[in-house]
């Protein structure tokens, strides 16, 4: 198992691959964005997609297993919110690839600027 680790945080790949594939899908970012600036209940959520209250329920459970979202109970509700941590942890890593890209991009420009 890879370690991805920065000064901030490490992750495992299965940790990547969780958040990773948790954001490809279109509904799972929204409701990500929705949820990061204001929490809200799964019935809330379900009434805003063209899909079955139980496909939201999955999609909940997709994000809850990557952590970018938690759930808890307010009375007979159950509220997600977005876990901005689990965003940072994501935006850390892409950095950390985008250092690595520029740091190659830059000795390739440098070995063209000898020749």
């Amino acid at each position: 198992m890879v370690v991805y680790q920065t000064q901030d945080m490490d992750l495992s790949d299965d940790e990547v691959d969780r958040i990773f594939r948790a954001l490809a899908d279109t509904t799972r970012r929204d409701i990500v964005r929705r949820t990061l600036t204001d929490e809200a209940s799964i019935s809330d959520l379900a009434h805003r997609y063209e899909m079955s209250f139980a496909a939201v329920q999955k999609h909940i459970t997709v994000l809850e297993g990557a952590g970018l979202v938690t759930k808890h109970r307010n009375g007979r509700e159950r509220r997600i919110r977005g876990n901005p941590e689990a965003i940072r942890k994501a935006q850390t890593l892409l950095n950390a690839y985008e250092r690595i890209w520029q740091g190659r991009i830059d000795r390739l420009d440098a070995l063209l600027a000898q020749n």
